[in-house]
């Protein structure tokens, strides 16, 4: 039958959650995490008049030349130089983290995770058989969310051929410093141990300047540094549905990776990758508004839920969540799939971003109008002002 490490993998208990709410016009669904927001209209007509040309061909396995271009400078912009020959297109940023993955690790490899996190980053190394070991980030009294930088220097050593960290992180909105990257870089470094930081949020940052990113690895690493930084077209850009990533990755490691997007995809459609640059066109306008929407969602959802009784919850400083603990509440599940049956409210339940997220719940607050949330935080409201469930 299929191999043992394939049949031990949980199914998605966001989809659990959602699959209970299917077929119910009422339900306000604020468990998946992407924008209700279309894709802008330029981005879609580059895909469509790509296809008018009858761009439906194969390209370069590592992208089209003008996008890597493209991306490198809009990265570069970001975080200093940036060479287009260390960029690989990818078919969505889930399947640039699975090549950067299948890159480093096999059978046995010890693999260190920042957690909780999106479920997919720890399956994907133990797909490989990887030994993934977990170090938990911990929520002080308001709700916000800290890395025990020392406990996680411990626990990469020399053994430890990757380290994964998602920041801005999914759940939680936690955000690395420029400082706990820097000596991060500097242990793993002295352990050889790679680093894979998943920055697919980095422009969703609401403690930095305006049009600017949260702290990133390649501010402060060497282009030979053993790093792959992962990016998304999905979240900045408002294009979840596209499937459309990339890697930043050492120039030493762009042929095999190339070698393994043929063995994946061979590449992401030409048509697609049109959007890309059409997207990255108009970076310097749309991300900053979409940014700054976000933003105002994610002030007007926190306040609302500090109003209601037995929530804890702190503004995240980035990401597209609130991250937050009912008291008397520990089986987020259950409780999650309360709120749809019961009240018509869509949220991701802790226990899906691992044990450590157990007993909290994740909402979506990216809401093209802001009114949905007001209304999702009523029918919160209304679910407690019952009595609390064991």
């Amino acid at each position: 039958m299929v191999r043992p490490a394939i049949d031990r993998l949980p199914g998605s208990l966001i989809r659990e959650v959602a699959n209970a709410g299917l077929g119910r016009s009422d339900v306000l669904p604020f468990w998946f995490g992407e924008s209700d927001e279309v894709t802008p209209e330029p981005i879609r007509a580059a895909a469509a008049e790509s296809l008018a040309r009858g761009e439906t061909f194969y390209s370069h396995n590592l992208g089209l030349p003008e996008l890597r271009e493209a991306i490198a400078a809009y990265a570069s912009a970001l975080h200093g130089p940036v060479a287009a020959s260390r960029i690989a297109v990818t078919s969505s940023g889930v399947s640039a983290l699975m090549l950067a993955m299948q890159l480093l690790v096999g059978e046995g490899d010890e693999v260190v995770a920042v957690v909780p996190v999106w479920p997919n980053l720890t399956a994907q190394p133990q797909i490989l058989g990887a030994r993934v070991e977990r170090v938990a980030l911990a929520p002080d009294a308001a709700g916000a969310w800290r890395l025990d930088l020392p406990a996680l220097l411990a626990r990469v050593t020399p053994a430890t051929k990757l380290l994964l960290v998602n920041a801005p992180n999914n759940p939680t909105g936690w955000t690395l410093s420029a400082a706990e990257q820097r000596a991060l870089l500097a242990h793993c470094r002295a352990t050889g141990t790679w680093i894979v930081a998943d920055e697919v949020y980095e422009r969703l940052a609401y403690e930095v300047p305006a049009g600017g990113a949260a702290p990133s690895f390649l501010d402060v690493a060497e282009p030979d540094d053993r790093l792959i930084v992962v990016h998304s077209f999905s979240k900045s850009f408002l294009m979840t549905g596209w499937r459309l990533g990339w890697l930043v990755l050492p120039e030493a490691a762009m042929p095999a990776m190339g070698r393994l997007l043929e063995f994946n995809s061979s590449c992401a459609p030409v048509f697609v990758q049109r959007g890309g640059l059409a997207a990255l066109g108009m970076a310097d306008n749309l991300v900053p508004r979409v940014v700054g929407h976000l933003h105002a969602c994610r002030d007007r959802l926190v306040a609302g839920l500090q109003r209601l009784p037995r929530v804890q919850v702190a503004p995240a400083p980035g990401g597209l969540y609130a991250f937050f603990r009912l008291e008397g509440e520990p089986d987020s599940l259950a409780l999650a799939k309360r709120l749809v049956a019961e009240h018509g409210l869509g949220l991701a339940p802790g226990a899906a971003f691992g044990p450590e997220g157990e007993g909290w719940l994740r909402w979506c607050f990216a809401s093209q109008d802001p009114a949905r949330l007001d209304a999702g935080l009523a029918r919160l409201a209304a679910a407690l002002a019952g009595p609390p469930r064991a």
